[in-house]
């Protein structure tokens, strides 16, 4: 059963989401991520099967499908 633990809500819905995460000050997108979507303030929830898997692709398990720029705009 699905609970957010931002707002409390127990709904989502499952969604494939592209997350930027960072390793070793470098950028890098992973596409395609099942995850549940809280319906109420769309916080994203991943399995810890899924989560493990992007673990394991970040450190070297999977070869870049292609490589692209990107802006890096500074708030301040």
């Amino acid at each position: 059963m699905f609970h957010c633990h931002v707002c409390s809500s127990n709904q989502a819905h499952p969604e494939h989401v592209d997350e930027v995460f960072l390793i070793d000050g470098k950028p890098i997108l992973v596409e395609g991520i099942p995850a549940q979507v809280c319906s109420r303030c769309q916080e994203l929830t991943f399995s810890r099967e899924t989560t493990e898997k992007i673990r394991r692709m970040l450190h070297g398990e999977a070869e870049p499908i292609k490589s692209m720029s990107i802006e890096v705009l500074a708030f301040r």
